[in-house]
């Protein structure tokens, strides 16, 4: 019996932490869906607003810039309170700026709409600086990871959620979008007064979502304001040390520290990757509706792919696992780069299944070997680098305004940039994964 104690694996969840796992995990699907429903919205920002296609990806911009912003305020308010206190605090900034969508629609200003999602991810970045490593501390050390990809298995229910709605109700919906029987887009064509009146229309249909959300993220704030949680960001004493210390600590830590950096080039190759499918099959003829259904597919086929490769963590090495995923992706990219066609776009569908297990891997290895005290803190950087998502897609819009380069699409030419983020991914789990083996 003392032996078999000895090789019994950990629980993924303890009993007394179940309510808690459940509560937090579903916080995971409330950011997935705004993640995903804003994908698309790029695309048809461009159309009903007019906009270049690399001034319409500062939606995304705005998106993941406020990832950036409050990341760290996040987990500085984290250590003087409480996880349970940053939660609240995030669903209310989400609420905010979900409801900031009503009189963004009613001034027809694009750069309010950036404001109000700039706002709304402040609430973001409080939600995942805090749920991620909340999630790793309610059980053991060594079944962490497992927990945190089982969890976050559940950010892509919230963003099929989010694709859904785009697809079945608000780009249907887009009057801005309607084309003639050659494909293309008939908003160009029509005069100042008529163009207003679509705009109209069009940015309430865009508003709608945002004020739903906001109001289940305000019965969520609820929810979570009366359930009694565990204490966890503390040490047992109370006490925590000072900020330069544990910046030291982590600075000093080199899996750490690479992490946040790869961390950042994975959050890039993945809204590059969902972000511009719309306009790769917008360039294949594709009307932005039927386009959304290949982000649902290659949604879907991530989800089944989370769960997937949370099973395979059982058996095989997560380092390895990362750096195997890493080259599927990179391999996927080539065929989306070089493929012309629906071949290429459907390349691009498939980069999702190895997408799967990326963030929250990155999120475990990157802190596998951080002290307790430090986790929050470190948390927050990890959270940070998803600015990866608002530095990168300007760029690649930048590229795919070019319309022709080298005897491509410029679509296509444009996922070198996730090609060079997925090699990075690669990388990180064949040098972590030696670095473990001979304990750097």
């Amino acid at each position: 019996m003392e032996a078999k104690s000895k090789t019994a694996k950990p629980k993924l969840v303890e009993k007394k932490y179940l309510v808690t796992f459940i509560l937090i995990t579903a916080l995971f699907a409330l950011w997935g869906f705004a993640n995903d429903i804003t994908n698309p919205m790029v695309a048809a920002f461009q159309t009903v607003m007019e906009l270049s296609a690399a001034k319409a990806s500062m939606v995304q911009f705005a998106f993941y810039g406020g990832y950036a912003t409050m990341a760290v305020p996040a987990a500085l308010f984290i250590r003087r309170y409480s996880y349970k206190s940053g939660i609240l605090l995030g669903l209310a900034l989400y609420a905010v700026g979900a409801f900031l969508f009503i009189p963004a629609a009613a001034y027809q200003q694009f750069t309010f709409f950036c404001l109000s999602l700039y706002i709304l991810t402040f609430g973001l970045a409080f939600l995942e600086t805090t749920a991620n490593p909340f999630i790793l501390s309610l059980g053991s050390k060594e079944s962490s990871t497992r927990r945190l990809n089982m969890a976050q298995a559940f950010n892509p229910m919230g963003s099929l959620s989010g694709m859904a709605v785009a697809s079945l109700v608000v780009l249907p919906a887009l009057w801005s979008d309607r084309r003639d029987a050659a494909g293309q887009i008939l908003f160009n064509t029509l005069s100042e007064a008529e163009k207003a009146e679509i705009r109209l229309h069009d940015l309430a249909i865009i508003r709608d979502p945002y004020v739903a959300i906001g109001i289940v993220v305000l019965i969520m704030f609820i929810i979570i304001a009366l359930k009694k949680m565990p204490q966890t960001a503390r040490r047992e004493d109370g006490t925590t040390d000072k900020v330069s210390e544990t910046l030291s600590r982590l600075w000093k830590n080199k899996i750490y520290r690479e992490g946040v950096l790869t961390q950042m080039f994975y959050v890039a190759a993945q809204i590059m990757v969902w972000t511009f499918i719309i306009q790769y099959a917008d360039n294949l003829g594709i009307n932005k509706a039927t386009a959304q259904n290949y982000n649902i597919i290659a949604m879907s086929m991530f989800l089944c792919s989370r769960f997937i490769s949370t099973f395979l963590m059982k058996y095989i090495n997560s380092h390895v696992l990362l750096a195997c995923f890493g080259v599927g992706a990179a391999l996927a990219t080539l065929g989306t780069i070089f493929i012309v066609g629906v071949g290429g776009l459907y390349c691009l569908v498939a980069i999702s299944i190895f997408m799967s297990l990326m963030f929250p891997t990155i999120y475990g290895i990157a802190l596998e070997n951080v002290d307790a005290q430090d986790t929050t803190l470190g948390a927050a950087f990890l959270v940070m680098a998803i600015v990866g998502g608002a530095l990168m897609p300007p760029l690649q819009g930048s590229i795919i305004d070019q319309g022709m380069l080298f005897g491509l699409p410029a679509v296509n030419v444009s996922f070198v940039l996730p090609l060079i983020c997925f090699l990075v991914v690669a990388l990180y789990g064949y040098r972590t994964s030696r670095m473990k083996t001979h304990n750097v």
